[in-house]
């Protein structure tokens, strides 16, 4: 498994076999959002545009989306979110990922933080 890249906005993506990614949202942002109680996943075969708001997320706290850190196809959405979106909370990178999208354009991924990067810039945010 390939390392996990970061957006701004707290998403993560991790590309897997055969140029497909994955994709949730960060430690960071759940921990801000607080206990998630609803996810509205979008359907596969979409096809998503780099920045596009592709799934929707609301918490006890507050309501948001998850943006498409990468352009790309749906492939796949974890159907178990829509049962138990609180395993986002638990495991946000690993049971608690949201989407797996076909890549359009693999170079995005280079334009994205890695996780040192990332880590410094949540850091600025506290």
């Amino acid at each position: 498994m390939s390392e996990m890249k970061y957006t701004e906005t707290h998403e993560w993506v991790r590309l897997e076999d055969g140029g497909v990614a994955a994709c949730g949202i960060t430690d960071y942002a759940q921990d801000q959002l607080g206990e998630l109680v609803y996810v509205e996943l979008p359907e596969v075969d979409q096809e998503v545009a780099q920045g596009d708001d592709i799934a929707v997320i609301e918490s006890v706290k507050a309501a948001g989306e998850l943006k498409a850190p990468v352009s790309g196809t749906v492939t796949e959405r974890n159907e178990a979110l829509i049962e138990e979106p609180g395993a986002v909370n638990t495991d946000p990178t690993g049971a608690g990922w949201f989407v797996k999208l076909r890549l359009g354009d693999a170079g995005q991924l280079d334009a994205l933080m890695d996780q040192a990067a990332y880590d410094s810039y949540t850091a600025g945010l506290d």
